[in-house]
């Protein structure tokens, strides 16, 4: 019996920070690291001088502080209403008001900072979709979805009801550490039966370890076991690899546990790094074969933008042993992407805006 295992990072499914739209890379990098800079800050227990005043520059370079309705403010504060204590205020102009930071640390006040997010265009996600539906896989691991009913939502709304095709039996999604609501996912034709959560994982500097989760979801394939191990590693943007070792050397740990209870075993997802680098390469000596290195597959190497250079390859299905020497297939699928110079996208993908992702979605066929 052929059985398709898949992975794809959909970039959210409905609505996503509308700072990730953002074509300039440079402004959207520095709205990502400001963001996370006031994020470590706005955590300490006591806010320093120096904290005070990295805190208002980051608030005020951003207009965190205005709330107006046509704010451009990438995020902002959540301050709880009804509590009576403010993390800061704000006096003069808007556009360039003084910043006074009132709080002295973390137990001064109840809240957090937070992206302002954005629906995405309709287009785009009936193309996020397509691409599910194209690849019609057995058992799909979905990165970047913002929660469990959300990915039921477009299971049975978007993929069923306005696409047609036959909608997923199952979905299974735990909320992981990051507050963007880009979790790790599950759809299946097959039974769930069990999923184990690393989400309290410790890291570094009483961190937690993985930027969201590395799921393990239990699947019944005819009544045999197989574990996909879901994982989404600390993005490239700002460096992060002794992070996305320290991750992958977990997740090896983890695999290796799997394989005691069961052959069948898979470690999936965007593991944010190339083929050879040393996260992908800690996950490779434990053992495991990653699919587009498989004789069947001859495209290009990559499964992100173009997909045309090694450095493009983030995006993973590894097998064990025994899983590998059944695989029989293996295909990107990359025409929800738009990038109109290398290939051709759906049809109805005229613009990065349409686009399902910028991440094609892998998958191979197995004989199990």
């Amino acid at each position: 019996m052929t059985i398709r295992i898949g992975t794809f990072n959909a970039e959210n499914l409905f609505r996503r920070p509308k700072a990730f739209a953002l074509e300039d890379d440079a402004k959207r990098d520095k709205i990502l690291s400001d963001f996370n800079e006031l994020a470590s800050l706005l955590e300490k227990d006591t806010y320093e001088p120096a904290d005070k005043q990295r805190i208002a520059e980051i608030i005020k370079d951003h207009q965190v502080h205005n709330g107006e309705k046509d704010s451009p403010r990438p995020f902002f504060i959540n301050e709880l209403k009804g509590s009576g204590a403010k993390l800061f205020t704000a006096s003069g102009p808007v556009a360039n008001p003084t910043i006074t930071i009132v709080a002295d640390g973390r137990g001064d006040w109840p809240g957090w900072a937070e992206f302002v997010r954005g629906d995405l265009s309709w287009t785009a996600v009936q193309n996020t979709a397509r691409v599910v539906a194209e690849v019609n896989a057995d058992v799909l691991l979905m990165v970047e979805a913002e929660d469990r009913l959300t990915l039921e939502r477009f299971n049975d709304n978007v993929l069923g009801e306005t696409l047609g095709h036959q909608p997923y039996a199952f979905n299974l999604l735990i909320d992981g550490n990051d507050p963007r609501g880009i979790d790790v996912g599950i759809l299946s034709r097959h039974p769930i039966t069990s999923v184990r959560s690393h989400v309290f994982d410790p890291g570094q500097g009483g961190r937690r370890l993985f930027s969201r989760d590395c799921p393990e979801f239990e699947t019944a394939i005819n009544g045999t076991p197989l574990w996909i191990l879901g994982n989404h590693f600390k993005s490239k943007r700002g460096g992060g690899e002794g992070l996305r070792v320290r991750q992958a050397e977990r997740v090896r740990e983890i695999y290796q546990a799997a394989l005691q209870r069961s052959d069948h075993v898979i470690v999936a997802g965007d593991l944010n790094d190339f083929l050879d680098s040393p996260p992908v390469r800690t996950l490779l000596d434990a053992g495991l074969e990653e699919a587009m290195t498989h004789p069947s597959y001859t495209g290009d190497p990559g499964t992100h933008g173009p997909g045309t250079g090694d450095d493009d390859k983030l995006d993973y299905l590894m097998f064990s042993p025994t899983l590998w020497d059944r695989v029989e297939h293996v295909e990107v699928e990359r025409r929800g992407i738009w990038a109109p110079r290398t290939f051709k996208s759906f049809p109805t993908v005229t613009s990065k805006a349409t686009q399902a992702s910028d991440h094609a979605a892998l998958y191979a066929d197995l004989d199990l």
